[in-house]
């Protein structure tokens, strides 16, 4: 039974690419009854592991000798044990006849390849002559049950579905008979006892029967199970070739957007930077060029090398992408304190700073950021404006920073402007950039000859977060 139950396991676990439910759909329904060690179909015997396979070669030639060996040991055991049983001549040829017919059949089982057809038709025909001719050699001699019992090995394996059960039973009565003392019994008492074995005999194979169909039944789960779970694998494996795929594109979408990022970040800076400050040194060397005063010349002359020197140092430090140089060892409120008067002494027009609410130390991307947000409203209003008085007002309030620039130039008409580009770092584009970039926006108020007002606000996050 032990080795019973191995193969059905071998039948049922079969590799990736069997079906679990092949052989319920053999069986019209329900798990095929294992007792008889049935045989793997060649599809699934394919894909089977090393092992598996071995075991049911070993079985496939377990049923092509196993029935000449046995006939052998019933006949060694038979012939000289005839006499105890009464044979006479007529018996004696009548075995003779019997042997050489069950050899024959065994052959042309063999030559068929039936053991390895599993359940068929022919498989059946040769199942019950089998037993027919087993039948009548124990009739002869009990001790050809030897060669009956090979009739609970092969049920499962030649038999059709419906023909199992009533095949182990058939088997079961020649093999209670041989166990009674032969067949038919002589007597009342010898009659009792072979229908009291005959029990015994069908009891155990019907709990054998019933043990090994549960443990197909938990064998096809089993293949049902690993099937699903390497479905499963199979999936996930997917989904992780997926997501790394997916992965490597974000990494490659990240690094040009780190890329175009800080593009716009030089190229905002550059413009900070570098372009107002060329812009106030050709300022001040207009003035030298129109001024036959050598004092006043020297005096702008030194401001124009004051704004290239200045110039230099933030444009280092934008390519270092450090904060500006005027925060350095100030506040955001006293660097844009100085930052408007320094405007206002190179310009001479009028500028004041006002500081409302109460300044707290805010984070170095902020301060950065409006301060840039003021030095470019300042230069926009050197510009273009033409003011004669300009007011930079930075507003602490709850949980946000204002930062208003405002001029009483000629103003311009808002809706006039061009579109957006998007590139960031230009002018009021720049602006906008800038704030959006910490979460926050500016807005633009102006009408022509009404002057101009432009309102950065950023939330408030402090120095320490």
């Amino acid at each position: 039974m032990v080795a019973q139950t191995g193969d059905m396991d071998e039948r049922d676990q079969g590799g990736p690419g069997a079906d679990p439910g092949a052989d319920v759909r053999r069986s019209g329904g329900r798990p095929l009854v294992g007792y008889g060690s049935g045989p793997v179909p060649g599809d699934v015997l394919a894909p089977l592991d090393s092992g598996a396979a071995d075991v049911e070669q070993r079985w496939r030639s377990f049923h092509r000798w196993s029935p000449y060996t046995l006939l052998a040991v019933g006949t060694v055991m038979a012939v000289p044990t005839n006499g105890a049983f009464g044979l006479d001549r007529v018996d004696w040829w009548a075995m003779g006849a019997l042997v050489a017919a069950a050899v024959v059949l065994e052959a042309v089982a063999l030559r068929l390849g039936l053991a390895r057809k599993g359940p068929s038709v022919a498989g059946s025909v040769y199942y019950w002559l089998r037993w027919g001719l087993a039948f009548c050699l124990a009739w002869l001699n009990p001790l050809y049950a030897f060669y009956a019992a090979i009739g609970y090995f092969g049920a499962g394996r030649f038999l059709l579905p419906r023909l199992v059960k009533p095949g182990l039973a058939a088997s079961a009565v020649i093999l209670a008979g041989s166990q009674a003392g032969g067949l038919p019994p002589g007597n009342t008492a010898q009659w009792a006892l072979f229908g009291a074995l005959l029990a015994v005999n069908l009891g155990l194979v019907a709990a054998m029967v019933h043990l090994d169909t549960k443990e197909g039944e938990r064998s096809l789960a089993q293949v049902a199970t690993i099937a699903e779970l390497e479905r499963t694998n199979k999936a996930l494996q997917d989904a992780l070739d997926e997501n790394a795929a997916l992965h490597s594109q974000l990494l490659v979408q990240a690094r040009e957007a780190g890329i175009s990022d800080e593009r716009r970040r030089l190229a905002a800076e550059i413009h900070d930077t570098i372009a107002q400050g060329l812009t106030g040194i050709i300022a001040q060397l207009q003035v030298v060029a129109n001024t036959d005063d050598r004092g006043l010349a020297r005096e702008h002359l030194d401001r124009a090398a004051d704004l290239a020197r200045h110039s230099l140092g933030e444009a280092r430090r934008s390519v270092h992408n450090l904060a500006p140089a005027a925060l350095d060892d100030a506040t955001l409120a006293e660097a844009l304190k100085k930052t408007v008067a320094d405007w206002s002494s190179r310009t001479g027009v009028r500028a004041d700073f006002t500081l409302t609410g109460t300044a707290e130390p805010l984070h170095e991307e902020i301060e950065a950021s409006l301060l840039r947000i003021a030095e470019e409203a300042l230069s926009n209003a050197a510009r273009h404006a033409a003011a004669t008085r300009v007011g930079v007002t930075l507003s602490f309030m709850a949980g946000q920073v204002t930062l208003d620039v405002r001029d009483d130039g000629r103003g311009f008409d808002p809706l006039a402007l061009p579109a957006r580009s998007g590139s960031g770092g230009f002018g009021l584009d720049g602006m906008r950039a800038r704030a959006e970039r910490l979460a926050g926006g500016v807005t633009v108020e102006s009408e022509e000859g009404g002057g101009t007002a432009i309102s950065a606000h950023v939330p408030l996050v402090r120095h320490d977060q």
